[in-house]
């Protein structure tokens, strides 16, 4: 198996408690409504809910769509303009009810800033004192409902800050200052990142964040007081012959306990790839830690000819990773580094969140003394095309053909 590394300059909530499916769903959820899958409608519908910010391309028809609103969040992106497909989730049914919801508002986004850990004893999710579940667990404002302050901007980036205090499980404050900065990819650049040159056929568009988080307070942050983490979430349209696609080292072990045991028609892990179906039809979620895997995941949907490449930062030496599953935690620290998420029913006769996907990165837990900063950089890269035009791609950053990802769950 190749060595995979991250090439250039540069990861609503499905994480959450393991063997415990029905302590994830808001309490209610607004009623389903459907809008065109195209790009500019998706822009049209959240320029009327919020302010929305688009940068273009000048070498393609690519573009993506950031709501400061919503922590600046990429909402959505397309490879052929406004005519195109809108390929990030977006929950147009809670955006349009315009009501707060309970625990999380889950506005969709295909990548969004959020802090680790969601649970053990250093969560930012739970208040001192609370039980590990539904009733108690709640998103901090300042990562759900609270805007980013617009910094800079151009026809092809954007940048945003935030300082925010955030109190954790043992009840020890953390003043975080967020700097963000979203930088749409030109189409012509793409190739040094995906390491092949494209055909003049295959529609593209790649985005990337910088994430930093800088300690702005007076206390260390070690393992002792608590360690935050960036972890960036992408959420995706799901459809039913979706598989994500994740290189795993040799000998590396997959986590699939967030929800209970994946069953095997689901899960698969043939030789150095892991294949895992991303239909929304079963609530599911699996992880990897530093050590299992590379800096690299994806997904494939086969119906609409879609090849999704996420890379992030990944260090070279060994670092602890905070754990965000929910209750006290007897390795706070030993948590994954990649995730990834199906939505479905949360138990029998209960609504899910929607019809999406996630393909999540952390950073390495901050331990960062006052003054000190951290860095984690996400890059998303969409692509549509022919499968013999797609197939080097997959093969080049996966190890595996495209005949063989449609082998998976056949």
């Amino acid at each position: 198996m190749k060595k995979f590394v991250l090439y250039g300059t540069l990861c609503l909530a499905a994480c959450g408690p393991r063997k415990q499916p029905a302590q994830q769903q808001p309490a209610t959820q607004p009623q389903t409504i459907s809008r065109p899958e195209n790009f500019g409608a998706d822009v049209a519908f959240l320029k009327e809910h919020t302010e929305t910010i688009v940068l273009t391309d000048s070498t393609s028809k690519s573009a993506i769509a950031i709501v400061p609103a919503w922590q600046g969040r990429v909402m959505t992106s397309t490879t052929e303009g406004d005519k195109g497909r809108s390929l990030g989730w977006i929950n147009h049914s809670l955006i349009a009810d315009g009501k707060p919801q309970p625990h999380i508002n889950a506005f969709g986004g295909e990548d969004r800033f959020w802090l680790g850990p969601e649970g053990s004893q250093n969560s930012f999710y739970f208040a001192p004192g609370d039980t590990f579940d539904l009733e108690h667990w709640q998103v901090p404002a300042a990562i759900d409902t609270e805007p980013f302050q617009v910094t800079a901007r151009s026809r092809s980036s954007v940048s945003f800050e935030r300082d925010m205090q955030l109190p954790n499980y043992k009840g020890h404050q953390f003043n975080i200052k967020v700097n963000r900065t979203i930088i749409l990819i030109a189409r012509r650049d793409l190739r040094n990142y995906l390491r092949t040159d494209l055909h003049r056929s295959v529609h593209a568009v790649g985005f990337h964040s910088a994430n930093s988080i800088t300690n702005t307070g007076r206390q260390k942050w070690d393992t002792a007081y608590g360690m935050p983490s960036i972890w960036i979430l992408g959420m995706f349209p799901a459809a039913e012959k979706n598989t994500v696609m994740i290189p795993v080292r040799t000998g590396g072990a997959v986590n699939d306990d967030y929800f209970g045991e994946v069953p095997e028609e689901r899960l698969k892990k043939e030789g150095n790839i892991v294949y895992f179906r991303a239909d929304a039809n079963y609530r599911s979620k699996i992880g990897l830690r530093q050590d299992a895997c590379y800096n690299v995941l994806g997904s494939y949907d086969a119906a609409n000819k879609i090849l999704t490449v996420v890379q992030f930062t990944m260090p070279t030496a060994p670092h602890k990773y905070v754990n965000s599953a929910w209750g006290i935690q007897n390795k706070p620290f030993a948590g994954d580094m990649v995730n990834a998420y199906n939505d479905g029913p949360p138990d029998e006769g209960k609504p899910q969140l929607g019809r999406f996907y996630e393909l999540e990165s952390s950073s390495p837990a901050a331990a960062l003394k006052p003054g000190g900063k951290l860095e984690h950089y996400h890059r998303t890269i969409h692509l549509q095309g022919s499968e013999r035009h797609l197939d080097p791609i997959v093969k080049k950053l996966f190890g595996v053909s495209l005949k063989d990802v449609g082998k998976a769950f056949r």
